[in-house]
């Protein structure tokens, strides 16, 4: 699907989303078969490979309609009481216009703007520089904003911010990955699972290899073909631990690519709705390396506008870097970047030895011919008339 802009690049954002989440649900039944695959090596240890691989298929034809109906009330259960549960991590509390005004009134005025309804609005107490969206419908639908960042950054910037998060709720992206962390938790418990029952048959297998040896020395004709199904059930099992690490992996891509490409479209759709690039630059840069929420799990973290945990060489990062988001709003919105921002409370974080000494007063200011000095000594000398030694250009009285 061809993207020429903003709003097709919306669209086909969407289209290929859907198909990711498709494949994500799709993995739920791979790691049944895998499941199966371990549960007929449980029930028969001596079967060749293809008996257990016909099984398996058997067995997951007639989970399929279990196996949907649990990932189907997982996903209600979370439809419904996802949002307590983010609280719960964050500590985000419901505010009001009369508790925080100018934050209210900032996002008030951008929904406005927009026809767009009014989210709940949350503030959680944290230093850190964040924010993020959640909900799964209008009535769930909510901006989360720290203490930290509405210290830091000015009206603008935190403006930006909100539109940052409107335009989540506005694509669907919030409801997108909110599915997509589900599944993918899923995907992870059930993994976890049989990677649990296949450690335990490796080592029923292990402590049961006397009686098998001797058994293959009381009767040659028992140990050919125990032999040629154990090595069935080796494969079977070698298969089921491949298709989990797959299923689980792949469920990580899927976040990943469902995370960064809506990032950047985020930024793009923050910038339309305040038509002021320059204020998502710089608040980005101010929320660079300073957004970790601490005790929020990795899920949280996924929604929020910077997540500062990187994957291994950064291949699992959920968020593009700054650099890369800030480079294309210069490129396709016109922005000017700053380069990194140093905020106040930066200086407190410096060694004592780094830090100015309030006591000691700053060198004296070399006088230029135009300049007085412009220090503490010409102020406290500004009623005196210059001498004659005072530049080439002094006055005499």
């Amino acid at each position: 699907m061809a993207a020429y802009g903003l709003y097709t690049h919306i669209a086909s954002n969407k289209f290929r989303s859907m198909l990711l989440l498709a494949g994500l649900f799709l993995l739920i039944y791979v790691l049944v078969f895998a499941g199966a695959l371990l549960a007929e090596v449980l029930i028969r240890s001596d079967a060749p490979v293809d008996y257990y691989l016909r099984a398996a298929s058997r067995d997951l034809v007639t989970a399929f309609p279990y196996a949907t109906g649990a990932a189907a009330l997982w996903i209600v259960i979370a439809y419904f009481f996802h949002q307590n549960m983010i609280d719960a991590v964050t500590g985000g509390e419901d505010v009001t216009r009369k508790q925080q005004p100018r934050l209210y009134n900032l996002l008030e005025n951008l929904c406005i703007s927009r026809g767009i309804p009014m989210p709940k609005l949350k503030v959680m107490d944290s230093p850190a520089l964040n924010a993020f969206a959640s909900g799964l419908n209008r009535r769930q639908y909510s901006v989360t904003v720290t203490t930290g960042l509405l210290q830091a950054l000015n009206d603008q910037e935190i403006e930006a911010v909100l539109g940052h998060e409107l335009t989540h709720i506005r694509n669907g992206d919030v409801q997108l990955m909110v599915i997509a962390v589900i599944i993918a938790g899923v995907v992870g418990f059930f993994g976890e699972l049989f990677f649990r029952m296949f450690t335990n048959l490796s080592w029923n297998s292990s402590g049961s290899g006397g009686s098998s040896s001797s058994s293959r020395s009381s009767s040659s004709s028992d140990s050919d073909s125990k032999g040629s199904g154990g090595g069935g059930a080796i494969f079977a099992v070698i298969i089921a631990v491949a298709l989990i690490l797959l299923a689980w992996l792949l469920s990580q891509v899927v976040k990943l690519a469902l995370s960064r490409s809506r990032e950047l479209l985020a930024d793009a759709g923050s910038v339309e709705l305040t038509k002021n690039p320059d204020a998502m630059i710089a608040a980005l840069r101010k929320i660079e390396n300073r957004g970790e929420l601490p005790g929020a799990t990795s899920a949280v973290m996924e929604l929020c506008v910077d997540n500062p945990r990187e994957g291994f060489a950064d291949l699992f990062a959920t968020h593009p870097s700054v650099d890369r988001r800030v480079k294309a709003l210069v490129q396709f919105a016109g922005g000017h970047d700053p380069g990194p921002l140093a905020l106040p409370s930066d200086a407190a974080d410096e060694p004592e030895d780094q830090q100015a000494n309030p006591d000691q007063l700053p060198p004296p200011v070399p006088r230029g011919p135009w300049s007085d000095g412009g220090g503490p000594a010409a102020a406290g000398s500004a009623d005196k008339r210059p001498g004659p030694s005072e530049g080439p250009w002094g006055r005499r009285s």
